[in-house]
């Protein structure tokens, strides 16, 4: 039987990350938008070719995106809020507003970003789209149809990827002052689709890939079955078009049954989070639609294991042998994983290297799966020296330490809980740390300047050494805290100008991670990471951050200046994790290790410590039926990481852009002293959650978003705090940004805490009165 070998999607931003340097070269004015245009239609020709290259049947087109995929989609549909309409004549500016948000006060344009919520349980984030009551519905922007063309052009087989109707506005929200729900407005957004696809099928395309990755979520069915019933009924309408329902991250489960009567021509299957789906679908599937089989991993970094994955694949085959084609291809869109291997090697030691697969080796392990199905002769080698390498990661003795597995099994219950109840812990941190009503702090980082990056790199190249690296480290964080206590604000931070990430740091003080040079994956617009890999039981062998603490208190003989840590299930969520056990596991390994720092941090005098978990939420499974096991084993994991200190030590904890009602309950389990909170993109929906849930400890819901450069004013933040003070009482409210600095510039952050500081002080006042 002959397969079709493709993939879902590519990683947008180039081997060294092209497209981030294109996109903010173009925000700073350095780089046209021609220019723009121009380098982006390169690096998609330079992806299709590389993909081509190992033998891929069939690219995918229209994965590529300047800031997110999602943005995308509501744009070309004209899902433009009126707010942006006035920027650029809603052209590429306008896109950029949607995402970024913009702030040109010599043009009097000040508007702020799209919401952006993390894109189901991965660490990519998405523009949330705002569908008001009188929505029109249009083609904006025809982008998949002109980057189909160039595939076409340059001789590829393409598939052009569209985020279908259903999910686009299933993930968007009810714009502010409408009361009508998203999907209501299918009806009047298929035209669209419709229009879109009849351009696709004149241009000659031959299937769309059309990605509904709702299908995974628990849906209400009836709801959902007729809307997607309605929906792929118009599109059977367009004549010559074949379509590909797409689905991933997790299984379909009842949605399966339903979802395989709609009138497409192939369904994707994620077998590998999902493959409990696969005896199901070989029954109800009908025998002439494809099925796509997702059988490598879009969202890991270890290679596969070919012999199983093709006993997998093999099985299908069998099955459909009169049936319609079988395609094999990645689980999800390899947007998740980092672009080659190739600029690893002579970094990484050889046996690690044998057993990672990024991007570009998945592309590769498609083709053999697909080759060695026809004939398994063609590709005995690659087969056998994929053998070699699972052996040889199963069997190496740097995967297991007894000592930190024996620790972990010895815990009994002291070791989750505090010395005494949050209302004893509080009046004993009042008396010590002696904070004002309505206490001012930031959440950690502050702006890593073109200096700090510069004498990274050149302390990493041997230009600067180890001595002279610290000294300057030692001058940013004096004057990062001299500025803090300058400007107002109550409990100081360090700065972090020493981290190049939150995890990536963390991990390079931790036995059991390795590093890559150039792993990076995208996070949101042009931000990118570079997450840590996890191979093998963690553990740490000595104090990561107690000597930057002590010095950056020392600073500050009048006012605490926090302990910064990443909590354990952060680590994990922004790492690529060992998958040979429970990831619950490996969180206690890590929280352990983090747990010896508190205490260590306390030891030292650092009377408040941080432990962000911005992923927490991140981490929920997508099924409501997984919700308890894992909000279990993650609220012990950070109280394994926190417990260990006295009633004096103040205990803060973060979280990012969320869903908040569905982990609050988790989120007070925490036990922590404060907590710091994102609010302001989200249009104040904690206080939904604060209304429904509760919460008797202190908190400080963000007043801003930092992830936008534009500066929030006095009266902007000031009627945001005005209305936490309705469900937040005084005593337990602090006044703080979104989330940390790193991103931003210094002018704008001095203007902005400047700000801040002042509604605070402002409310205090009115507190007395």
């Amino acid at each position: 039987m002959s397969i079709k070998s493709t993939i879902l999607g590519f990683p947008r931003m180039g081997s060294d990350r092209q497209l981030k340097k294109l996109v903010e070269g173009f925000w700073s004015g350095k780089v046209t938008e021609q220019e723009l245009a121009e380098g982006s239609k390169q690096l998609r020709a330079d992806h299709w070719a590389l993909q081509a290259s190992y033998g891929l049947s069939e690219v995918p087109v229209g994965d590529f995106s300047y800031y997110d995929h999602v943005l995308d989609a509501a744009f070309a549909a004209g899902i433009i809020p009126e707010r942006y309409q006035q920027v650029d004549n809603a052209g590429t500016q306008a896109y950029f507003a949607m995402g970024r948000g913009l702030q040109n006060k010599s043009i009097g344009i000040d508007v702020p970003s799209l919401e952006m919520k993390k894109w189901f349980d991965t660490n990519y984030h998405y523009m949330v789209p705002e569908v008001a009551d009188n929505q029109v519905f249009s083609l904006h922007s025809t982008k998949v149809v002109d980057e189909f063309k160039e595939a076409k052009a340059l001789g590829y087989a393409a598939r052009p990827v569209v985020l279908g109707p259903v999910s686009l506005l299933a993930l968007s929200k009810t714009a502010k002052g409408s009361s009508t729900k998203p999907l209501d407005h299918l009806a009047r957004l298929l035209p669209v689709y419709v229009e879109l696809f009849g351009q696709l099928a004149a241009a000659g395309a031959e299937w769309v890939q059309v990605d509904e990755p709702v299908l995974s979520l628990d849906l209400d069915v009836a709801v959902y079955q007729p809307a997607f019933a309605q929906a792929y009924a118009e599109f059977a309408q367009v004549s010559g078009l074949k379509y590909l329902l797409t689905s991933y991250f997790g299984r379909l489960g009842d949605n399966l049954s339903w979802a395989a009567t709609l009138p497409v021509h192939g369904i994707h299957l994620d077998l590998v989070r999902g493959a409990a789906d696969l005896d199901s679908a070989l029954e109800v599937i009908p025998a002439d639609k494809v099925i796509s089989a997702g059988l490598i991993n879009g969202r890991n970094i270890w290679k596969a294991n070919l012999d199983k994955q093709l006993a997998t694949l093999a099985t299908i085959t069998s099955a459909r042998q009169s049936a319609a084609p079988v395609w094999v291809s990645s689980s999800c869109s390899l947007l998740h994983s980092p672009h080659s291997l190739k600029p690893e090697v002579g970094h990484l030691d050889e046996e690690t290297l044998g057993w990672l697969s990024f991007a570009e080796e998945k592309v590769e392990e498609i083709t053999i799966l697909a080759a060695a199905i026809a004939d398994r002769d063609s590709v005995a080698e690659q087969l056998q020296r994929n053998a070699a390498n699972v052996l040889s990661r199963q069997q190496s003795e740097r995967i297991t330490r007894p000592a930190v597995q024996q620790r972990l099994a010895a815990l009994d219950e002291s070791s989750y809980t505090r010395q005494a109840a949050f209302n004893v812990r509080q009046a004993v941190q009042r008396d010590t740390l002696k904070l004002p009503l309505f206490p001012t702090t930031t959440i950690g980082s502050f702006p890593q300047t073109a200096e700090v990056r510069k004498a990274r790199a050149q302390f990493r190249k041997g230009a600067l050494s180890q001595e002279e690296y610290l000294q300057f480290l030692d001058v940013e964080t004096r004057k990062c805290i001299e500025w803090q206590d300058e400007a107002g604000l109550d409990v100081l931070v360090h700065g972090e100008f020493e981290r190049t990430d939150m995890v990536e740091f963390f991990g390079e003080h931790l036995e059991g991670f390795v590093f890559t040079k150039r792993g990076w994956v995208q996070s949101y617009g042009s931000r990118c990471v570079k997450p840590p890999v996890i191979f093998g039981d963690v553990s740490r062998p000595h104090a990561m951050t107690v000597d930057v603490a002590k010095f950056a208190q020392s600073c500050s003989p009048n006012k605490p200046v926090k302990g910064m840590l990443t909590g354990p299930v952060t680590i994990l969520q922004w790492s690529f994790v060992r998958d040979d056990q429970p990831r619950s596991q490996t969180a206690g390994q890590i929280a352990l290790a983090i747990r010896d720092e508190v205490v260590d941090l306390e030891a030292a005098g650092i009377r408040v410590i941080q432990v962000d978990e911005p992923a927490i939420r991140e981490g929920l499974p997508l099924r409501k039926a997984d919700y308890e096991a894992y909000l279990k084993w993650s609220v012990d994991v950070f109280r394994l990481a926190t417990t260990g200190v006295r009633n004096e030590t103040q205990i803060h904890t973060h979280f990012c852009y969320s869903d908040f009602n569905e982990i609050f309950t988790a989120i007070k389990s925490l036990d922590a002293d404060v907590i710091t909170i994102e609010n302001s993109k989200s249009d104040l929906k904690l206080l939904g959650a604060l209304e429904v849930h509760g919460y008797a400890a202190e908190i400080g819901p963000g007043l801003y978003d930092i992830h936008s450069p534009r500066v929030p004013s006095v009266e902007e933040m000031a009627a945001r705090f005005a209305a936490l003070q309705k469900y937040i009482p005084a005593e337990n409210l602090w006044a703080n940004p979104d989330c940390g600095l790193k991103t931003r510039g210094w002018p704008e952050v001095k203007e902005s805490l400047t700000n801040l500081v002042a509604v605070a002080v402002a409310a205090r006042q009115a507190h007395a009165a």
